[in-house]
């Protein structure tokens, strides 16, 4: 069974209650933050930042409101970081998580290349610039927790219910029912077939893309989009492979037409 998390954005106000308890459990550093004149601190997720709430004044006129919107890892189905991965560093878990082995399984296969990176659509992975001995990090789903049967420690202390945590395909159905009992929610479940799909999903009352969701994204995933390509790899190489013989075969008349004894002979000084 995948779990997943449905998000309700119009039940967000924006406590970070969840930031509070991702840095309390996961046991991730606290850092002084500078005045931005802006609400949302830390600005960006970075490497002790797994999740972090956004802040959006969305609509116009009477209808402009200030709605949050909890950012983290999505927990792709199929997750580009794992495909782009060729020590195998990332795993899909069949709980849902994305996991990183060298923190989680404490087998350190990751060697720095931050391919991840950049294969992840949604701009998660950050890596560790100030370590000696750097790591990848993102959130990690509360694996730990899950593994005993508890839910992640964000979604306990939501105060709102704005988080709910389940089987992906149960909280799927409740969205569908929310978003068309509730004439006010917007007629789409985000994270449902995104790039393939994710674990995280979200329904919200303001369109998306004003509250900085990319919404023109392809349905499939990223790992589809390699594989493509790589497909085509097995006869690339035989064709390759059969051009070079046939090249060989119509160039070697010609070099069986030379006398090698004399072309490859002493050169007689006295001629």
């Amino acid at each position: 069974m995948s779990n997943g998390v449905l998000v309700d954005i119009s039940k967000c106000i924006g406590c970070r209650s969840c930031q509070t308890a991702c840095r309390t459990w996961n046991d991730l550093p606290v850092k002084t933050s500078q005045n931005t004149n802006q609400w949302d601190v830390p600005v960006e997720l970075d490497a002790d930042t797994w999740t972090r709430v956004s802040c959006y004044l969305a609509g116009e006129g009477n209808e402009r409101r200030w709605r949050f919107v909890k950012r983290q890892c999505m927990h792709c189905n199929e997750p580009a970081c794992e495909s782009a991965c060729f020590t195998h560093s990332f795993l899909k878990t069949e709980e849902g998580p994305v996991i990183y082995k060298p923190t989680e399984l404490n087998k350190d296969y990751c060697v720095g290349c931050r391919y991840c990176m950049i294969a992840c659509p949604f701009n998660v992975p950050k890596f560790q610039y100030e370590k000696t001995f750097p790591y990848v990090q993102k959130c990690r789903f509360c694996y730990d927790r899950l593994l005993e049967n508890e839910r992640p420690a964000c979604i306990t202390a939501c105060p709102t219910g704005a988080l709910k945590y389940g089987d992906r395909q149960t909280l799927l159905a409740e969205a569908r029912q929310r978003i068309n009992s509730n004439s006010n929610y917007v007629k789409h479940i985000y994270g449902e077939k995104e790039y393939g799909g994710t674990s995280w999903m979200y329904i919200s009352d303001v369109p998306f893309e004003q509250l900085g969701f990319k919404t023109s994204v392809s349905e499939k995933s990223i790992p589809s989009y390699t594989w493509q390509a790589l497909k085509w790899t097995p006869y690339i190489f035989a064709g390759w492979g059969a051009m070079l013989t046939a090249m060989r075969f119509f160039t070697k008349p010609k070099e069986e037409g030379h006398n090698e004894a004399e072309m490859y002979a002493p050169v007689d000084p006295k001629e």
